[in-house]
C-alpha cells in the first residue's frame, strides 16, 4: 500500500462533470490499494470572480478579509468532490487548511507554510477514508485564515506530501506535463519525461505556468519528487526530481517566455555608495519584483541604472520611486519602455558544455531579432527582445538546440 497525494487544479474541477471525473479517478486510486489525499483548487474562474466582487465593494480590500473571501472557493470544491465520491460508493472527508493543521506566516494573500500537523489527516487515512483537502490556504498563529498566493494549491500538495512522507505526489493539470516550450506558441514542442528541480524552478520563475516556483523550491528542499500530468488523459507526465549525471547530456532542457515586461531606466543617479541600495530597498519593501539589472556610469559622478519588471508593477514602481527621486536622489529621473518580453533558455547541461550563449545569440542574429538586455545564471541564459517578435524568437532558439527532437 502506498500513500499518494494528488492535486487537481481549477480547470480539472471546472464543472460538475469534471468533478465527477476527478472523483472517479481518486476513488480508482484508492481501490488499487492506496491511501489517497486529494488537494483541490477552486473551480476555474471562481477565484477571479471573488476578486472582482471584492473590488466592487471596496477600492482597496483589506488583505486579511481577502484571505477569508478567497478561501471559500476551495471549500466549495472539497465539499462537491467529497459528495461526488460518496455518490460513487466511496468514503471521503473534506478538510480545510485549518483542519489539516497547515500553519503559515501572517503575510496575508502571500503566506508561507511554517509547519504542518498531519495527525488528523493520517487518522482519517488509517480509518480507510479519502481526504479531500482545500489547497491554497492555512491558518496563522493568531488563528486567522491565510492564503498562499496564486498557484498555492501546488504548494499545499507538495508540503502535505512531505509532512505525510507520501510515496508519490501527482500534480494533475490541464496539460500533459512540462514541455520544451509552450506548445501553443511552438507547435513542435516536446513533452519532457523528466526534469531536474533546478531546471523546473528556473522555468517556473521565467514564465512557464505549469507550476508555482515556491512549490518547486519546497519540493527540492524536502526531497519530494512529483509528477506533472494531465487530469484529462491517463498517460505518464513529467517527473520532477533530483538531477542525475545523464541529465547533463541535454544542454538545454526548455525555453520559457514572459510577455508584458517593462524596462525602467533611472538616469543621472549619484554615483555614490548606497544609491542603488536605496532604489532596490524601496522596491523590495513595496513587493515589486525586479528581474534584470544593469548599472552604467554615464557622466562624471552620475550613473544610469536599468532594470526590468512585470508591466503591471510599473505604476507601483513609479509611486515608490517618486519621493526617492525628489529627495535622496535629486537630479535623477525615471523613464520606462513597454512592449518588451523575456526569453529564457534553461538547462543544467550548460554547466558542462561551452558555446551555448554563442549558439543562442547567433540564432537570434540570423533571424534579425535584436537583443536589448542579457542575464545569465549557471543554468539559464535570458534575453529581452521586442514583444512583437518573442514567439518567433522562441521558435528560433527551440530549433537551434533541436528541442523538437528526442535526445539521443
Amino acid at each position: 500500500m502506498a500513500l499518494i497525494v494528488q492535486k487537481f487544479g481549477g480547470t480539472s474541477v471546472g464543472s460538475a462533470e469534471r468533478i465527477r471525473n476527478v472523483a472517479a479517478r481518486i476513488l480508482a486510486t484508492q481501490q488499487e490499494g492506496h491511501q489517497v489525499v486529494a488537494v483541490v483548487s477552486a473551480m476555474g474562474g471562481v477565484t477571479n470572480r471573488l476578486v472582482e466582487l471584492a473590488h466592487e465593494v471596496s477600492s482597496h480590500p483589506l488583505e486579511k478579509e481577502m484571505d477569508v473571501l478567497l478561501s471559500t472557493g476551495e471549500q466549495q470544491t472539497i465539499a462537491l468532490t467529497s459528495m461526488a465520491i460518496a455518490a460513487l460508493g466511496g468514503q471521503a472527508v473534506s478538510y480545510t487548511g485549518r483542519q489539516a493543521g497547515i500553519l503559515t506566516t501572517s503575510a496575508h494573500t502571500r503566506a508561507r507554510i511554517e509547519d504542518i500537523d498531519g495527525s488528523a489527516v493520517q487518522s482519517e487515512l488509517e480509518a480507510g477514508k479519502i481526504v479531500i483537502l482545500a489547497g491554497f490556504q492555512g491558518l496563522d498563529r493568531e488563528g486567522r485564515i491565510t492564503t498562499l498566493g496564486r498557484g498555492g494549491s501546488d504548494l499545499t500538495a507538495i508540503a502535505m506530501a512531505a509532512a505525510l512522507q507520501a510515496d508519490r505526489c501527482q500534480i494533475f493539470t490541464d496539460v500533459e506535463g512540462v514541455f520544451t516550450c509552450d506548445p501553443r506558441l511552438v507547435k513542435d514542442a516536446r513533452k519532457l519525461d523528466e526534469i531536474a528541480y533546478d531546471e523546473m524552478l528556473e522555468m517556473a520563475s521565467s514564465g512557464t505556468k505549469v507550476m508555482q516556483s515556491r512549490s518547486v523550491e519546497f519540493a527540492q528542499k524536502y526531497g519530494v519528487p512529483f509528477e506533472v500530468r494531465s487530469s484529462l488523459a491517463d498517460r505518464p507526465g513529467t517527473l520532477v526530481t533530483e538531477e542525475h549525471p545523464n541529465m547533463e547530456q541535454v544542454v538545454i532542457r526548455g525555453i520559457s517566455i514572459e510577455k508584458d515586461q517593462a524596462n525602467v531606466v533611472i538616469r543621472e543617479v549619484p554615483d555614490t555608495p548606497g544609491s542603488a541600495g536605496s532604489i532596490f530597498r524601496a522596491l523590495a519593501e513595496a513587493d515589486v519584483n525586479v528581474d534584470m539589472i544593469i548599472q552604467n556610469v554615464s557622466n562624471v559622478g552620475k550613473a544610469r541604472i536599468s532594470f526590468t519588471l512585470p508591466q503591471n508593477d510599473l505604476e507601483r514602481a513609479r509611486e515608490v520611486m517618486a519621493p526617492l527621486l525628489e529627495n535622496q536622489l535629486q537630479g535623477a529621473h525615471l523613464e520606462a519602455e513597454l512592449g518588451i518580453a523575456k526569453l529564457s533558455a534553461v538547462g543544467i547541461g550548460m554547466r558542462s558544455h561551452s558555446g551555448v550563449a554563442a549558439k543562442m545569440f547567433g540564432a537570434l542574429s540570423d533571424a534579425g531579432i535584436n537583443i536589448q538586455m542579457i542575464s545569465t545564471s549557471e543554468i539559464k541564459i535570458a534575453v529581452i527582445v521586442n514583444q512583437a517578435r518573442i514567439e518567433e524568437a522562441a521558435h528560433v532558439v527551440h530549433q537551434a538546440f533541436d528541442l523538437h527532437k528526442e535526445p539521443a
